[in-house]
């Protein structure tokens, strides 16, 4: 079941942000837990999908609105500028915040976390775990962007991703995070679907983005949506919820 909520932030402000919780009591340890970092065009119908899919999955799950500040165009320039950069910013502050609520609840384990982003939630999802932040065992990139210096991600914790072959803006990422992973030594399941394009694992309406981000291929594709969401829980039931 959905809640709202509002997690305090460090500059004595609030950050609004929806909350699922598995149905039934939490186990004396808490349940394992998960930040959802949602995609461009913010809290929408199928990134609140998500949180249920992990409550559902046994994990209370958290999606903040990142967009807090100003004009939704002027928070997404300033979001992107972060992502560019690899500066700290905004987004990193709300979802580090979001993580602390999450862990300080006493129905959730704290040591038990995982982070999941789509689209511009990806790389910010990326970044975040790299941060190497306490408790956080897992790192979903789903055609996130991913920082060309491999050195960016050495303390990143085990990682699973997909991206979509048909994707000519991020398929590239990709191959770079596989390659990251690899030389870096570090546990990977990162997949690249041939038939997929952007935003091919969530059933987002955007029919605007399909026509004026044509080169991306933008859209749901069902079979590759249902693997990645398989490798996705196999990979955090894992390292999020088997961690020792």
């Amino acid at each position: 079941m959905r809640q709202h909520v509002r997690i305090p932030l460090p500059d004595g402000s609030s950050l609004a942000a929806t909350v699922a919780l598995p149905e039934g009591t939490a186990p004396v340890a808490g349940w394992p837990g998960v930040v959802v970092v949602h995609e461009i065009y913010g809290v929408e119908p199928d990134m609140l999908d998500v949180v249920d899919l992990f409550a559902e999955r046994g994990y209370a799950a958290v999606l903040p609105d990142l967009y807090r500040h100003g004009t939704r165009i002027g928070c997404l320039a300033r979001a992107m500028n972060q992502l560019a950069t690899g500066r700290p910013g905004r987004p990193a502050v709300d979802i580090d915040a979001t993580r602390r609520w999450l862990a300080s609840r006493s129905d959730v384990d704290g040591g038990r976390l995982g982070v999941i982003g789509f689209c511009m939630g990806g790389g910010f999802a990326l970044a975040y775990a790299a941060s190497a932040p306490p408790g956080v065992r897992a790192a979903s990139v789903n055609y996130g962007v991913v920082p060309t210096d491999q050195e960016e991600l050495r303390s990143v914790c085990p990682v699973v991703g997909s991206y979509g072959g048909r994707d000519r803006g991020f398929r590239s990422h990709g191959m770079r995070l596989q390659e990251h992973m690899r030389a870096l030594g570090i546990e990977h399941d990162v997949e690249i679907y041939p038939a997929a394009g952007h935003s091919f694992m969530t059933d987002g309406h955007h029919p605007i983005a399909k026509l004026a981000l044509f080169p991306l291929r933008h859209g749901l594709v069902r079979p590759a949506a249902d693997e990645a969401w398989q490798r996705t829980f196999v990979f955090f039931d894992k390292h999020v919820v088997n961690h020792e």
